[in-house]
């Protein structure tokens, strides 16, 4: 009988996913859908494009936001930093700790923070609507959405990575020490849509979480310790999951699928059919991103490292090591240069292929 509440349980979450898709959406047309290619003959060396972006301080995140513009979560400057594409700083906001950005596309910003009450510091989720202040940072209304009252009493949990999909609805990691709870595990995928209100208004209602995933595995299907999560530009689910975990799978595509046979999620490259899930390829995998084409892009903040990898997940370069990055959290991609937020030097760096110049 557990096993059937489960399984009710689970559809209950995913039909709701569903439902939330025909609301409050912007029309795909909005979407780059430019098939930027870049997987061609010689493409194994990214040259650095200067000049190098400093004046951070531990940067975690780096998004290219659907306008377009940068933005930065400048970790331990306790801002968020937006930027255009020349690199000139346009808005900042002052916020506690930020360490993982998305974007819906109604333009709101997603970030993972910090915020303080009864003397503790706890892990947050804030939305920003950039629309209503004209994309000024410092006026943009913003509203908290975890963490929620009894979640006071978990300090210890911490959300992690944020990926906003076509019908905008997103996703938050969430982290933490206690997961024996079946039914509210500290790691978990927490999923969010939009509700519209009698009024007109939508309010972020949280679905449910992800199911199927292992809170504490060290194998596929895991959300154990998950550090970022990062969606496809088409109008799917699917998305890109990095755990930096005792696991041997660090780096997971989750697809939905819906049939009649299953709705939900499945690991869409299987372990060893590719060079993406070869056991313990990552060490500490802290950011990823897709281009237009569907290639992968991880940053590994143990190897000091970035690797490619195109759709089918065969790995066709990686770059860096000690004398170029320390540390890289995140990567993004924009117009065929590639953006690494270098954290450990304080820097952003940004990157175009040998072939593109």
């Amino acid at each position: 009988m557990k096993f059937k509440r489960i399984v009710q349980i689970f559809i209950l979450f995913t039909v709701s996913i569903f439902i939330y898709s025909c609301i409050e959406k912007f029309d795909l047309t909005e979407i780059d859908l430019n098939d930027d290619n870049v997987n061609i003959g010689g493409d194994t060396v990214f040259v650095m494009l200067n000049p190098v972006w400093d004046g951070f301080n531990k940067p975690q995140d780096i998004m290219i936001g659907r306008e377009p513009f940068i933005y930065v979560a400048d970790t331990e400057n306790d801002r968020i930093v937006l930027l255009n594409l020349d690199g000139q700083i346009l808005s900042q906001r002052s916020i506690k700790k930020p360490v993982a950005l998305a974007q819906d596309y109604r333009l709101n910003l997603i970030v993972c923070a910090q915020f303080d009450t009864l003397n503790t510091s706890f892990s947050a989720v804030y939305k920003f609507d950039l629309v209503s202040s004209n994309h000024q940072l410092e006026t943009a209304p913003l509203k908290r959405i975890l963490p929620k009252l009894n979640d006071l009493n978990q300090p210890q949990r911490e959300y992690t990575g944020a990926a906003a999909f076509f019908n905008n609805a997103y996703f938050v990691s969430r982290t933490g020490p206690n997961n024996s709870n079946l039914i509210d595990p500290d790691n978990a995928i927490l999923m969010f849509g939009q509700n519209r209100l009698p009024d007109g208004t939508t309010i972020d209602t949280l679905v449910g979480r992800v199911a199927l995933l292992d809170p504490t595995g060290t194998g596929i299907m895991s959300a154990s310790q998950i550090s970022s999560l990062t969606s496809f530009n088409t109008r799917s689910f699917d998305m890109v999951v990095t755990l930096v975990g005792e696991n041997s799978f660090k780096t997971q595509w989750l697809e939905f699928i819906a049939s009649n046979e299953f709705t939900g999620y499945s690991i869409a490259l299987p372990p060893l059919e590719s060079d993406l899930m070869l056991p313990n390829f990552f060490d500490s995998p802290e950011g990823a991103t897709v281009d237009n084409s569907g290639n992968i892009y991880v940053a590994d903040a143990g190897k000091d490292s970035v690797y490619k990898f195109n759709p089918r997940g065969d790995l066709l370069t990686g770059f860096g090591g000690p004398d170029q990055f320390n540390k890289p959290h995140a990567v993004a991609f924009f117009n065929k240069t590639l953006y690494v937020a270098d954290t450990e030097n304080n820097r952003i760096l940004r990157f175009i292929l040998s072939t593109d110049l």
